[in-house]
């Protein structure tokens, strides 16, 4: 892969498996939006336009340097992901799904910024998501401005902890702000560190995470795969449960049966499938 530095940003050339419209509608992300052009989100303090073009990824307003420091580790650059797909191609399900959702990657995000959006995420819809988390940005984070728009970080945990119900509830958060203020307060008194989750073998990481309100099953994995590289983390939903049963009709009644299926079927690439499965179902499940 050859990266150039244009005057609005950086290409990416020769680029295989990544698609932004697989990366960003995939459910994994939900502070990604597309513009007519591409897909344009902040991370971090960061802004940029995520688009494709035969083969090449336009990063803009990035640098070669933001690319080696943050982005390439965000976008999961570093792995073959072709390796992935070979080792999970025995399966001729997946291997349509991975035909159909070629260019989906698994985001590398902020282990904090993940926990508090799927702690949002619980019994909710994606619309309802985004705008939580904008109103968030807006009312506690830093304002960034480009392209004459302004965009909002998301709040460190200080901010959050620092927050009253009724400001975050103002929010759009409901029944949600009081798990989000206590693991705000959780994690910004060290009482978390999820640095150090991130660095435990997955069980154990799990059990860490659960411990925080708000945090279930499904949230607990979603952070552990989006955020903090366990790549066997499956998570499942009622959607999720309903996909498998699907496909895999064996795969068991409850969410923790389809889970342990997932794991002797996938083994640590269970993440990958997930993905791969969650995308391609919205094309074959009505």
């Amino acid at each position: 892969m050859e990266i150039k530095e244009t005057s609005y940003g950086i290409v990416l050339k020769n680029v295989k498996h990544f698609s932004p419209v697989h990366i960003f509608e995939c459910g994994q992300a939900f502070r990604w939006n597309w513009d007519g052009i591409g897909y344009v989100g902040i991370a971090g303090n960061r802004v940029i336009r995520v688009s494709y073009d035969g083969g090449n990824v336009l990063l803009e307003n990035a640098s070669i340097e933001d690319y080696g420091s943050f982005w390439k580790h965000y976008f999961d650059m570093e792995r073959d992901y072709g390796q992935v797909k070979d080792a999970l191609s025995c399966d001729p399900l997946l291997e349509r799904a991975m035909e159909y959702g070629w260019g989906i990657r698994i985001l590398n995000q902020d282990p904090w910024e993940a926990l508090i959006s799927f702690i949002i995420s619980a019994n909710n819809n994606i619309p309802r998501i985004k705008k939580i988390i904008e109103n968030l940005a807006f009312e506690f984070g830093k304002r960034i401005e480009w392209g004459d728009r302004d965009f909002y970080t998301f709040p460190s945990p200080a901010d959050l902890a620092g927050a009253s119900i009724e400001q975050l509830m103002a929010c759009g958060c409901g029944y949600r702000a009081d798990y989000i203020k206590k693991t705000a307060e959780m994690v910004d008194s060290g009482e978390i560190r999820l640095d150090q989750v991130a660095k435990l073998p997955y069980q154990e990481a799990y059990k860490a995470l659960m411990a925080c309100p708000g945090v279930g099953p499904k949230v607990a994995d979603c952070v552990l795969l989006f955020s903090m590289g366990k790549t066997e983390a499956f998570p499942v939903d009622v959607w999720i449960k309903r996909v498998m049963q699907y496909f895999y009709p064996e795969s068991g009644d409850t969410n923790r049966q389809v889970k342990e299926f997932a794991w002797q079927k996938f083994g640590h690439l269970a993440g990958f499938a997930q993905q791969y499965l969650f995308y391609y179902a919205r094309e074959c499940i009505r």
